[in-house]
């Protein structure tokens, strides 16, 4: 597996986002060595690749499958627990994949707005556009979100039409996915909502229209993408109803789709495997943004922060003491071992499959 350093998606002048402390929405991808044609999934379309580095390759590699994977957080933060450790496990499963980093506001202070939907729509072009050398085939390309990032991904599903792109190029390239993935994903600004990322997303008291915008289950079509939905009836964070709306639309508008609702467990368990049961989530690089917002933020460079969420923040992410130690995190019990959540990526796959024949 070829791991790589991150490839920001806009340029400097581009991205305009108030409060971005000098971040910039990124890739890491996770691209498989198709030297060994016995990998590949297509070897009679396969072009051997020369170049050590397949991204540096004019070249073109196997062309697999591409996931896209985005991690949630409450549109606060891109969390690493459904980042590094999710691409791995669709890559292990012969899909070659990339980790979006996208805008989020931990100071709850600018509200993002479209930007997170700009991100995406860009990742998604700029992998098309750069298929060849990411060896990914760009008719079997695959959205993954959770949570907030599930919102993120619905969002581009119901909205890839409204998004133009700055660059000329690359908004020749479509940005509709082939097909979504969305777990235990927050879906509407109504009764059910998660209001917290909705607040981070459009502000408290954002108009009634942009609400109305970011309800996805109000824009499904019969274009939004082929869906695979998950989530656990008990989750406590989003409520369930949040997928039996999506669900729902989806097969009011005629769009395929799979609908798995486990009986038991907490929002937020992304794969479910034992490293990730263990704490072992990968690198966790999705937090930069976080850490210059907070680091603004103690130095009073925050962009019109409260003085209430500035003492929030300082409690939540404490300065080392003086001999550099930081408070031991909060022990949290160990999660029952569930045995059905696990299964959801191979039921992910078994639809893709039939879905990408």
């Amino acid at each position: 597996m070829k791991e790589l350093t991150r490839e920001n998606i806009w340029k400097s002048d581009e991205y305009t986002y108030e409060a971005a402390y000098g971040f910039v929405p990124n890739l890491r991808f996770y691209i498989h060595d198709d030297d060994a044609k016995s990998t590949c999934p297509d070897s009679a379309s396969c072009a051997k690749s020369t170049s050590p580095d397949p991204l540096s390759s004019s070249e073109k590699n196997c062309a697999r499958p591409f996931m896209l994977v985005v991690p949630g957080g409450g549109y606060c933060m891109c969390v690493p627990p459904e980042a590094e450790i999710v691409a791995k496990t669709f890559y292990e499963k012969g899909m070659n994949c990339a980790v979006l980093t996208y805008t989020t506001d931990i100071t709850m202070s600018v509200p993002l707005q479209k930007q997170p939907l700009h991100d995406i729509s860009r990742a998604v072009r700029y992998i098309r556009k750069n298929a060849a050398r990411l060896g990914a085939d760009p008719a079997k390309l695959v959205i993954c979100g959770f949570s907030a990032g599930a919102h993120v991904c619905g969002s581009l599903g119901v909205h890839f039409e409204d998004v133009e792109d700055p660059d000329p190029d690359l908004n020749t390239v479509s940005n509709r996915p082939d097909a979504m993935i969305l777990s235990y994903p927050v879906i509407t600004s109504g009764e059910y909502t998660h209001i917290y990322s909705m607040w981070a997303l459009l502000g408290k008291d954002g108009p009634k229209e942009d609400y109305d915008y970011f309800s996805l289950e109000k824009h499904v079509k019969e274009n939004t993408p082929p869906t695979f939905l998950w989530q656990t009836v008990t989750d406590d964070l989003v409520p369930f109803e949040n997928s039996l709306m999506f669900a729902s639309a989806l097969r009011k508008a005629n769009v395929p789709f799979s609908f798995h609702a486990f009986p038991k467990g907490m929002h937020g368990l992304s794969v479910f495997t034992e490293d990730w049961r263990n704490g072992k989530y990968g690198e966790p690089y999705t937090m930069e943004q976080l850490e210059l917002a907070v680091k603004a933020v103690k130095e009073g460079r925050g962009v019109r922060v409260s003085e209430q969420r500035i003492k929030e923040l300082k409690e939540q992410f404490p300065d080392p003491d003086e001999d550099g130690n930081l408070p031991e995190p909060p022990q949290y019990p160990p999660h029952p071992d569930y045995k059905d959540v696990p299964m959801w990526p191979d039921l992910a796959m078994a639809f893709f499959e039939q879905l990408f024949k």
